[in-house]
């Protein structure tokens, strides 16, 4: 099975004048591109400047890819999109769960978790949670916050530790992305890799690799 290849957004990051302008096209190039998902993860944006942008995400929708929203389950829901990614200031994963589960929203519907330890990832799944983000494993500006880089070793012992889906990020690139998959990780996360790849033939190329086609 190719590794999952999600695109996290961050439109403050592309030190743009058209913020919402310039992400969009950075969509459009990663699903056209052929990622899997991509994560809008603009936190601080307002819920109705979030609706506008997650269901313009989709509505430029290329391919397969599944749109998911950060933190707002209400956005989420109210966009279309995919699933919902749940951080440490979201709505309790357990609660989330139960509450969509009992037909508030489409069977298929994603609910991700970011844990940053063993621990976490174990109740993100006894939690029902449909996958986990686990980081940071690499150095990475972004994580900081989080502590030290976790590596390989770390996130090894936490796809072992789970039946779902671990996804990892936090400095991951081209170079160690294949670190992350031999550590079993079922796939890759990453903002500045996706949105410093300009053209858009680099980046379907850089996708292509990390699927394993080329």
């Amino acid at each position: 099975m190719k590794p999952i290849v999600c695109y996290v957004t961050d439109r403050k990051a592309l030190g743009a004048t058209d913020q919402v302008g310039s992400l969009l096209a950075k969509i459009r190039r990663a699903q056209t591109a052929g990622v899997d998902w991509v994560q809008v993860r603009e936190r601080d944006m307002p819920a109705q400047e979030l609706l506008t942008l997650a269901s313009a995400a989709i509505g430029v929708h290329q391919g397969e890819a599944h749109i998911l929203v950060n933190d707002r389950l209400d956005v989420a829901l109210a966009a279309g999109a995919s699933g919902v990614h749940l951080g440490r200031a979201s709505v309790p994963a357990r609660e989330a769960v139960r509450w969509l589960r009992k037909g508030n929203a489409p069977a298929e519907f994603l609910i991700g978790v970011s844990c940053h330890g063993m621990e976490e990832a174990r109740e993100a799944e006894d939690a029902g949670a449909s996958y986990v983000f686990f980081g940071p494993v690499f150095d990475t500006p972004s994580k900081k916050s989080y502590g030290p880089p976790q590596g390989t070793h770390r996130l090894d012992q936490v796809c072992s530790a789970v039946r779902i889906p671990v996804i990892a990020i936090g400095g991951v690139n081209e170079q160690n992305a294949t670190q992350c998959v031999r550590a079993g990780a079922a796939g890759i996360a990453a903002i500045r890799m996706f949105q410093e790849l300009r053209e858009a033939e680099t980046l379907e190329q850089a996708v292509a690799r990390l699927h394993g086609d080329r």
